[in-house]
């Protein structure tokens, strides 16, 4: 058993780890104080194929794998951005992901060359007021008419549309019968945007605020068939294979993240002195460092093997279950890490200058994004453990 990077998983994340040297922590803070797009960013891990990397070689990406992506975000995270960077390479390869795995040839080739270089940027949007963990309530509906699709209905903390260039939408293409799976009947769509009948309004957040997150309102939306992605009635099943790397994803992140927060509060801990010692000299600030590091390193060793068993079969329940157990614990420990990292500094632990405070506030989405902590734990307690469903 190998638990050291190949060559190529290591110049990726060298070079993961070069740009965002240039995309630094002062970078991210300028960004969520005036809540402006880190286009810069995007731009260029888009021109160093980061986007790509999941995309075959036919259509212009390199055909790799969810552990090279899982490599790519940790670096990416770690190198100086912390939650920042996590977001904008999640959704930009949400896109990539569905269209690869359920889109026609058609499909295939007019997206995803854009969707490889980042030129092309989707947003995802499933979640709504009355159906946010519980996706299965959806309300928003889609009417066939002849060779269109009518849509409406309403969106909510849908993030980053307003610099997205496609929208994948989920919506009911038939009502829930009894008798029938709540998840039959829902349907997966890509659109282009912009478009007439969708609006959006941003809603005020507590960080990340380099990208907004919006509700969305959708009304007498007419879309052609053809922009079905995958078949009428079946996109809930089609999205499962998009939201299990979405959650190994985060969970790199995660871990990215608290691996940084705690490598600032390291330095300051050895170099901080008080009543002429390091404070890191004191148990009380060198053990929960010490305690956090050994949680974040732990949870690094379950985003690989989540991300491989999802290379390997992501079709199999293991993949499932280790990419809801992954996301569980790279998100607890990166909340830890990222608490006794900002303690670490005391007071000044509390000031933008130190950057933590941002690195903590990104670890609290970590924790609601893209589900909760309580229903990976509701996963896991029925699916692994085999107890009866909670909820």
């Amino acid at each position: 058993m190998d638990f050291d990077l190949s060559l190529e998983q290591q110049m990726m994340a060298d070079t993961a780890i070069q740009i965002s040297a240039r995309f630094d922590p002062e970078y991210w803070r300028d960004k969520d104080e005036s809540g402006t797009y880190p286009s810069e960013f995007i731009a260029e891990i888009g021109k160093q194929g980061f986007f790509g990397l999941p995309v075959p070689e036919a259509y212009g990406g390199m055909g790799l794998g969810l552990t090279e992506l899982s490599v790519a975000m940790e670096a990416l995270c770690r190198g100086g951005g912390g939650g920042g960077p996590a977001l904008g390479y999640l959704f930009g390869l949400l896109g990539n992901l569905s269209v690869l795995h359920h889109g026609n040839e058609e499909q295939k080739r007019r997206y995803l060359p854009d969707m490889a270089t980042g030129k092309k940027i989707s947003a995802f949007a499933l979640s709504e007021p009355e159906a946010g963990t519980n996706s299965l309530n959806i309300t928003t509906f889609a009417r066939h008419e002849g060779d269109e699709f009518v849509i409406n209905g309403g969106k909510w903390f849908i993030t980053n549309i307003e610099n997205s260039d496609a929208l994948l939408l989920v919506a009911r293409t038939e009502k829930p019968q009894e008798g029938k799976s709540k998840a039959s009947g829902i349907s997966l769509f890509l659109i282009d945007l912009p478009q007439a009948g969708i609006t959006h309004t941003p809603i005020p957040k507590h960080g990340f605020n380099y990208y907004k997150s919006n509700q969305v309102f959708i009304e007498d939306l007419r879309v052609h068939e053809s922009c079905l992605l995958g078949d009428e009635g079946r996109g809930f099943y089609n999205l499962l294979g998009t939201l299990n790397p979405e959650r190994v994803l985060i969970a790199a992140g995660a871990v990215g993240t608290a691996r940084l927060a705690l490598s600032r509060a390291v330095i300051y801990a050895g170099e901080r002195n008080v009543f002429g010692v390091p404070i890191g000299m004191h148990q009380a600030v060198q053990h929960p460092l010490a305690a956090a590091y050994a949680k974040v390193e732990s949870a690094w060793l379950m985003v690989l093997k989540a991300a491989t068993l999802n290379d390997i079969d992501n079709t199999d329940k293991a993949a499932g279950d280790f990419a809801n157990m992954a996301k569980f614990v790279a998100v607890e420990s990166c909340i830890e890490a990222c608490y006794h990292a900002m303690q670490t500094y005391g007071g000044a632990g509390y000031a933008r200058e130190y950057h933590q405070e941002r690195w903590w506030r990104e670890a609290q989405l970590f924790r609601l994004a893209p589900l909760t902590q309580q229903i990976t734990l509701n996963y896991i307690g029925e699916h692994v453990l085999g107890l009866p469903k909670s909820y």
